[in-house]
Protein backbone atom coordinates (compact mmCIF):
# COMPACT_ATOMS: atom_id res chain seq x y z
CA UNK A 1 0.00 0.00 0.00
CA UNK A 2 1.21 3.76 -0.48
CA UNK A 3 0.66 6.82 0.49
CA UNK A 4 1.01 10.06 -0.79
CA UNK A 5 1.14 13.25 1.66
CA UNK A 6 0.88 16.86 0.33
CA UNK A 7 0.78 20.00 2.54
CA UNK A 8 -0.66 22.76 0.48
CA UNK A 9 -1.46 26.73 1.09
CA UNK A 10 -3.46 28.10 -0.94
CA UNK A 11 -2.37 26.12 -4.28
CA UNK A 12 -5.84 25.99 -6.02
CA UNK A 13 -3.82 26.50 -9.18
CA UNK A 14 -1.48 23.66 -8.75
CA UNK A 15 -3.07 20.88 -6.28
CA UNK A 16 -5.80 19.37 -8.92
CA UNK A 17 -3.24 18.51 -11.28
CA UNK A 18 -0.86 16.89 -8.50
CA UNK A 19 -3.86 15.17 -7.33
CA UNK A 20 -4.93 13.70 -10.33
CA UNK A 21 -1.63 12.48 -11.00
CA UNK A 22 -1.74 10.44 -7.91
CA UNK A 23 -5.32 9.36 -7.96
CA UNK A 24 -3.53 5.68 -8.45
CA UNK A 25 -2.13 5.94 -5.02
CA UNK A 26 -3.89 4.08 -2.43
CA UNK A 27 -3.80 7.08 0.19
CA UNK A 28 -3.66 10.66 -0.24
CA UNK A 29 -3.26 12.67 2.56
CA UNK A 30 -3.49 16.67 2.27
CA UNK A 31 -2.39 18.97 5.40
CA UNK A 32 -3.58 22.16 4.75
CA UNK A 33 -2.19 25.08 7.21
CA UNK A 34 -4.97 28.20 6.33
CA UNK A 35 -6.10 28.22 2.76
CA UNK A 36 -8.48 31.18 1.76
CA UNK A 37 -8.81 29.56 -1.80
CA UNK A 38 -10.55 26.78 -2.96
CA UNK A 39 -7.54 24.71 -2.03
CA UNK A 40 -9.28 22.47 0.51
CA UNK A 41 -12.46 21.97 -1.79
CA UNK A 42 -10.70 20.95 -5.21
CA UNK A 43 -8.43 18.56 -2.29
CA UNK A 44 -11.75 16.99 -0.52
CA UNK A 45 -12.92 15.95 -4.60
CA UNK A 46 -9.88 13.65 -4.52
CA UNK A 47 -9.49 12.21 -1.06
CA UNK A 48 -11.24 11.99 2.34
CA UNK A 49 -8.53 12.61 4.05
CA UNK A 50 -7.69 17.00 4.32
CA UNK A 51 -6.49 18.18 7.06
CA UNK A 52 -6.19 21.63 8.62
CA UNK A 53 -3.58 22.68 10.94
CA UNK A 54 -1.54 25.98 11.88
CA UNK A 55 1.75 26.56 10.05
CA UNK A 56 5.10 25.77 11.93
CA UNK A 57 7.30 25.23 9.06
CA UNK A 58 8.19 22.60 6.20
CA UNK A 59 9.42 20.29 8.48
CA UNK A 60 6.81 20.17 11.24
CA UNK A 61 4.12 20.18 8.71
CA UNK A 62 5.63 17.08 6.01
CA UNK A 63 6.37 14.99 9.45
CA UNK A 64 2.29 15.94 10.56
CA UNK A 65 1.32 14.75 7.25
CA UNK A 66 3.08 11.52 7.82
CA UNK A 67 1.73 11.03 10.86
CA UNK A 68 -1.57 10.74 9.13
CA UNK A 69 -0.10 8.03 6.11
CA UNK A 70 -1.20 4.57 6.85
CA UNK A 71 0.68 2.64 3.98
CA UNK A 72 3.77 0.84 4.20
CA UNK A 73 5.38 3.35 1.60
CA UNK A 74 5.44 6.79 1.19
CA UNK A 75 5.74 9.81 -1.54
CA UNK A 76 6.58 13.02 -0.74
CA UNK A 77 5.12 15.83 -2.99
CA UNK A 78 4.19 19.59 -2.71
CA UNK A 79 1.47 20.25 -4.14
CA UNK A 80 2.59 21.90 -7.52
CA UNK A 81 4.51 19.06 -8.53
CA UNK A 82 2.92 15.82 -10.26
CA UNK A 83 3.53 12.37 -11.34
CA UNK A 84 3.42 11.26 -15.13
CA UNK A 85 2.89 7.23 -15.98
CA UNK A 86 6.08 6.84 -16.97
CA UNK A 87 7.11 7.65 -13.38
CA UNK A 88 4.29 5.82 -11.84
CA UNK A 89 5.07 2.57 -13.26
CA UNK A 90 9.03 3.02 -12.27
CA UNK A 91 7.87 3.86 -8.47
CA UNK A 92 5.62 0.46 -8.62
CA UNK A 93 8.35 -1.53 -10.28
CA UNK A 94 10.38 -0.31 -7.43
CA UNK A 95 8.02 -1.03 -4.50
CA UNK A 96 7.78 -4.42 -5.76
CA UNK A 97 11.36 -5.35 -5.96
CA UNK A 98 11.94 -5.24 -2.88
CA UNK A 99 15.86 -4.05 -3.84
CA UNK A 100 15.16 -0.88 -1.40
CA UNK A 101 13.78 0.91 1.26
CA UNK A 102 13.60 4.60 0.01
CA UNK A 103 14.28 6.31 -3.37
CA UNK A 104 15.44 9.47 -4.54
CA UNK A 105 13.56 10.96 -7.24
CA UNK A 106 15.14 13.44 -9.58
CA UNK A 107 12.88 16.58 -10.35
CA UNK A 108 12.15 17.97 -13.53
CA UNK A 109 11.37 21.73 -13.28
CA UNK A 110 9.16 23.51 -15.68
CA UNK A 111 9.45 27.54 -15.71
CA UNK A 112 7.03 29.47 -17.87
CA UNK A 113 6.25 26.08 -19.50
CA UNK A 114 9.28 25.14 -20.64
CA UNK A 115 11.13 21.89 -18.96
CA UNK A 116 14.39 22.96 -17.50
CA UNK A 117 16.95 20.21 -18.81
CA UNK A 118 20.20 21.69 -16.97
CA UNK A 119 19.30 24.85 -14.95
CA UNK A 120 17.50 22.67 -12.47
CA UNK A 121 17.65 19.36 -11.58
CA UNK A 122 17.78 18.03 -8.45
CA UNK A 123 18.46 14.33 -8.14
CA UNK A 124 19.68 13.50 -4.63
CA UNK A 125 16.29 14.09 -2.71
CA UNK A 126 14.48 10.91 -1.04
CA UNK A 127 11.08 11.48 -2.29
CA UNK A 128 9.76 7.56 -1.63
CA UNK A 129 10.36 5.58 1.37
CA UNK A 130 8.78 3.02 4.07
CA UNK A 131 7.12 4.89 6.55
CA UNK A 132 7.92 2.24 9.43
CA UNK A 133 10.67 4.80 11.30
CA UNK A 134 10.78 7.21 8.83
CA UNK A 135 10.55 10.96 10.02
CA UNK A 136 11.05 14.83 8.94
CA UNK A 137 13.56 16.84 10.43
CA UNK A 138 12.13 19.87 11.82
CA UNK A 139 13.67 22.51 9.80
CA UNK A 140 11.77 25.58 8.45
CA UNK A 141 12.74 25.02 5.05
CA UNK A 142 14.88 22.52 3.24
CA UNK A 143 13.67 19.80 5.46
CA UNK A 144 14.97 16.23 5.28
CA UNK A 145 13.43 13.11 5.91
CA UNK A 146 15.51 10.65 8.43
CA UNK A 147 15.41 7.03 7.58
CA UNK A 148 16.58 4.10 10.15
CA UNK A 149 20.01 3.54 10.34
CA UNK A 150 21.10 1.02 7.78
CA UNK A 151 17.99 2.06 5.26
CA UNK A 152 19.07 0.85 1.72
CA UNK A 153 18.38 3.98 -0.86
CA UNK A 154 18.04 3.46 -4.04
CA UNK A 155 17.68 6.01 -7.37
CA UNK A 156 14.52 6.24 -9.83
CA UNK A 157 15.68 8.43 -13.18
CA UNK A 158 12.21 9.32 -14.33
CA UNK A 159 11.52 12.90 -12.69
CA UNK A 160 8.97 14.32 -10.39
CA UNK A 161 7.04 17.44 -12.73
CA UNK A 162 7.49 20.64 -10.56
CA UNK A 163 5.60 23.67 -11.78
CA UNK A 164 7.10 25.67 -9.30
CA UNK A 165 6.60 29.42 -10.55
CA UNK A 166 3.75 31.13 -12.25
CA UNK A 167 4.72 34.47 -13.21
CA UNK A 168 7.18 37.39 -12.25
CA UNK A 169 5.39 38.05 -8.99
CA UNK A 170 5.02 34.54 -7.54
CA UNK A 171 8.68 34.01 -8.41
CA UNK A 172 9.24 37.58 -6.30
CA UNK A 173 6.87 35.99 -3.69
CA UNK A 174 8.82 32.95 -3.62
CA UNK A 175 12.22 34.35 -3.31
CA UNK A 176 11.18 36.52 -0.74
CA UNK A 177 9.50 34.32 1.27
CA UNK A 178 12.09 31.09 1.26
CA UNK A 179 15.27 34.27 1.70
CA UNK A 180 13.58 34.78 4.91
CA UNK A 181 13.53 31.03 6.19
CA UNK A 182 16.93 30.47 5.58
CA UNK A 183 18.29 33.77 6.58
CA UNK A 184 16.09 32.71 10.07
CA UNK A 185 17.93 29.59 10.38
CA UNK A 186 21.28 31.04 9.57
CA UNK A 187 20.82 33.78 12.32
CA UNK A 188 19.62 30.73 14.74
CA UNK A 189 22.48 28.83 14.09
CA UNK A 190 24.97 31.75 14.95
CA UNK A 191 25.91 31.87 11.37
CA UNK A 192 27.08 35.54 10.18
CA UNK A 193 27.22 37.04 7.14
CA UNK A 194 28.56 40.38 5.30
CA UNK A 195 28.18 42.33 2.63
CA UNK A 196 30.79 40.92 0.77
CA UNK A 197 30.19 37.24 1.43
CA UNK A 198 26.39 37.83 0.61
CA UNK A 199 27.50 39.76 -2.91
CA UNK A 200 30.47 37.29 -3.48
CA UNK A 201 27.34 34.25 -2.83
CA UNK A 202 25.38 35.91 -5.18
CA UNK A 203 27.60 35.82 -7.72
CA UNK A 204 28.87 32.26 -6.96
CA UNK A 205 25.08 31.20 -7.39
CA UNK A 206 24.53 32.70 -10.64
CA UNK A 207 27.42 31.11 -12.23
CA UNK A 208 27.21 27.89 -11.04
CA UNK A 209 23.42 27.83 -12.51
CA UNK A 210 24.40 29.76 -15.63
CA UNK A 211 27.83 27.99 -16.18
CA UNK A 212 28.52 24.98 -14.05
CA UNK A 213 24.71 23.65 -14.68
CA UNK A 214 24.80 24.54 -18.24
CA UNK A 215 21.91 26.93 -17.91
CA UNK A 216 22.61 28.75 -20.85
CA UNK A 217 21.62 25.39 -22.61
CA UNK A 218 18.16 26.16 -21.45
CA UNK A 219 18.08 29.55 -23.43
CA UNK A 220 16.66 32.93 -21.93
CA UNK A 221 14.51 30.96 -18.94
CA UNK A 222 18.18 29.39 -17.69
CA UNK A 223 19.43 32.59 -17.76
CA UNK A 224 16.16 33.93 -15.55
CA UNK A 225 16.15 31.07 -13.57
CA UNK A 226 20.27 31.92 -12.48
CA UNK A 227 19.41 35.44 -12.55
CA UNK A 228 16.41 34.79 -9.61
CA UNK A 229 18.29 31.94 -7.94
CA UNK A 230 21.37 34.81 -7.28
CA UNK A 231 18.76 36.93 -5.97
CA UNK A 232 17.80 34.77 -3.63
CA UNK A 233 21.30 34.30 -2.00
CA UNK A 234 21.79 38.04 -2.45
CA UNK A 235 18.68 39.12 -0.06
CA UNK A 236 18.97 35.89 2.35
CA UNK A 237 22.58 37.85 2.94
CA UNK A 238 20.71 41.02 3.78
CA UNK A 239 18.22 39.90 5.88
CA UNK A 240 20.96 38.46 8.02
CA UNK A 241 22.67 41.52 8.14
CA UNK A 242 19.75 43.18 8.91
CA UNK A 243 17.64 41.15 10.76
CA UNK A 244 15.39 43.43 12.96
CA UNK A 245 13.73 44.74 9.49
CA UNK A 246 12.12 41.49 8.08
CA UNK A 247 9.93 38.35 9.84
CA UNK A 248 9.05 35.54 8.12
CA UNK A 249 5.61 34.19 7.39
CA UNK A 250 5.10 32.26 10.73
CA UNK A 251 7.98 33.17 12.76
CA UNK A 252 7.34 35.39 15.79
Amino acid sequence: MISVIIIAKNEEKTIQTCLESVRWADEIIVLDSGSDDKTMAIASQYTANVYATDWQGYGVQKDRALAYASGDWVLNLDADESVDEALRKAILVAIQSHSADAYRIPIQMIFYGKAMRYSYSPSRHVRLFKREGAQFSHDMVHEKIQLPHGARIGQLTTPITHCSFRDVSHVLYKINKYSSYTANMRLAEGRKASLIKTCLGAVWMFFRCYIVQRGFLDGREGFLLALFNAQGTFYRGIKQLYPDEFRPEGVA
